[in-house]
């Protein structure tokens, strides 16, 4: 399947079948991450790996958003090290996403859904796990098989077209002549 093809597919999964997933594919999946270009290679990703019943119940006191995942990856940056610009932005941020998307289309082409979760609580998630203060918490990562009940959401396929997302030299107020036609 081409990436294209996986990027099309892959959904935000929230029906987890209780399955764990193999060590073997969840090493891909994490090994898939570390490939991420991340500004200045500083590399400050920091991904906790939460499973077992007992820290998955902690987990369960940082997100109502587990959605019955066997795995959640807490992604995470360190602040001392991730790349600034103070015109611009701390690149830490920009660093985990990027990392979250090389694993979520790594877990898609080895047919383990994910779902990216921003409704978190961090100081929670500090106190369950115990993240130091110097790591910024970005979201979580639900990990698992989806559940017979799985299914994109209604929302999934609809998408803008680049022509009203894509500009050309300028952003034209009002007009979107110059954007890609598709």
């Amino acid at each position: 399947m081409s990436v294209t093809d996986l990027m099309a597919n892959r959904y935000s999964e929230r029906r987890f079948s209780p399955a764990p997933v193999e060590d073997e594919k969840l090493q891909a999946i994490l090994a898939a991450g570390a490939l991420a270009p991340t500004a200045e290679n500083k590399q400050p990703q920091r991904i906790l790996v939460v499973r077992g019943d007992e820290a998955l119940t902690k987990m369960d006191e940082c997100t109502r958003c587990r959605f019955g995942a066997p795995v959640v990856l807490v992604l995470a940056y360190d602040m001392t090290v991730a790349a600034r610009h103070p015109d611009v932005t701390d690149f830490g941020t920009v660093d985990i996403a990027i990392v979250g998307d090389h694993m979520s289309l790594a877990a898609e082409e080895l047919g383990v859904h994910s779902c990216w979760v921003g409704l978190i609580d961090p100081p929670e998630l500090r106190r369950q796990f115990g993240i130091p203060q110097t790591y910024k918490i970005v979201a979580v990562m639900p990990l698992g098989y989806p559940s017979e009940r799985s299914r994109p959401s209604r929302l999934h396929r609809m998408r803008q077209g680049v022509q009203k997302t894509v500009f050309f030299d300028s952003y034209a107020t009002g007009e979107d002549s110059d954007a890609l036609d598709a």
